[in-house]
């Protein structure tokens, strides 16, 4: 009897322990970007889940044969903010304070967070580049508005630069640097042209309805900064989904 409890014990701790390098979110379902956890089978992993394997409009998405058109300009309001900053076990993400936002066809999305992917997620004629970023934002009627910034081995980056010099070391534990400003407008091309599409979100629960602006023009960042990069995350990307007869506009 003693020996069934024992084991009973045992079991029950095995079920409740999950790595710390593992990628769990708060929720305790563990996903990741490799193996059993990896994109292939997150729509297995929790009901919460299933988009990642049902839906019919999901991200990223290879960006070929476009539709060229004249489309809405996007417009920036970004300020400045604190960085706060997280190392959440998937990527870098820094949560941005309330008060910027852009227009886009005369809808407001509220900017809430900007995140890193190595290498890109969303590819152009089968063609990844180094590293994505992406502007998280949302309406106040629940839309989900992503801006994505193609990034490119070259000269260094000052915006990143500053951010990277406070990177989190240690996993799920977010910091605030009071001193520290910055403003993302100073990490976004020159040029705003952008493809633009419906898609979801590139990592669970693959929620869909989310706007998609790619801005076509990448920013330059160097080497060093990269494999900075690539000491908390080597690979971090969805591979690109099914159009499934989605229409991708490209702006001129």
């Amino acid at each position: 009897m003693k020996r069934r409890f024992v084991f009973l014990v045992l079991i029950m701790g095995l079920l409740l322990y999950v790595s710390p390098l593992s990628g769990a979110t708060h929720q305790g379902v563990h996903w990741g970007y490799e193996g059993e956890a990896g994109p292939a089978h997150w729509g297995d992993l929790s009901p919460e889940f299933r988009s990642c394997k049902e839906g019919k409009s999901q991200s990223p998405v290879d960006i070929r044969n476009t539709v060229k058109e004249k489309l809405p300009s996007i417009e920036f309001h970004y300020s400045n903010t604190i960085l706060n900053i997280i190392n959440n076990g998937h990527t870098i993400k820094v949560n941005y304070s309330k008060g910027s936002y852009i227009i886009v066809n005369g809808k407001k999305y509220n900017l809430l967070q900007f995140h890193f992917h190595r290498p890109s997620e969303n590819t152009v004629k089968g063609k990844h580049f180094d590293m994505e970023a992406h502007l998280v934002h949302r309406s106040d009627d629940g839309e989900l508005a992503v801006v994505a910034v193609f990034m490119k081995e070259g000269k260094e980056n000052a915006f990143i630069k500053r951010v990277w010099e406070h990177l989190p070391e240690k996993m799920g534990h977010e910091e605030k640097f009071n001193d520290v400003v910055i403003n993302v407008s100073d990490f976004l091309p020159e040029s705003r042209a952008y493809y633009a599409f419906e898609g979801s979100l590139t990592t669970p629960p693959c929620t869909e309805g989310v706007k998609w602006f790619v801005l076509k023009s990448p920013v330059e960042v160097s080497a060093n900064q990269i494999k900075r990069f690539e000491s908390f995350y080597r690979m971090n990307a969805r591979p690109t989904q099914p159009l499934n007869g989605r229409i991708i506009k490209e702006g001129y």
